[in-house]
């Protein structure tokens, strides 16, 4: 039987994730507000992040900064688009 949520992110109850995805406090906090759904729209979220940024994700900064843009997509206001951005699909041309 599927485990629901509250979703922080979705403002409605939604199918719970199956494990923390993340360690320490902020996992567990994902795991008890998060949905499936919500995580994997962070998920794709955060590899548009990596990509327009050129991120690796090994590397701290940009660990530390993706640790910080998850807070805010998931508990925060919402993270934004890197400037310039269009996502595929929407039309318009990339600088």
């Amino acid at each position: 039987m599927a485990r629901i949520v509250q979703c922080v992110v979705l403002g409605r109850a939604a199918q719970g994730l199956d494990y923390a995805p993340y360690p320490g406090e902020l996992g567990k906090r994902i795991y008890q507000q998060v949905s499936k759904e919500a995580w994997q729209r962070w998920l794709e979220h955060q590899t548009m992040l990596i990509n327009e940024y050129r991120l690796t994700p090994i590397e701290p900064k940009a660990r530390q900064f993706l640790a910080a843009e998850m807070e805010k997509f998931l508990f925060g206001a919402g993270a934004s688009r890197p400037d310039g951005f269009v996502a595929p699909g929407e039309g318009g041309t990339r600088p």
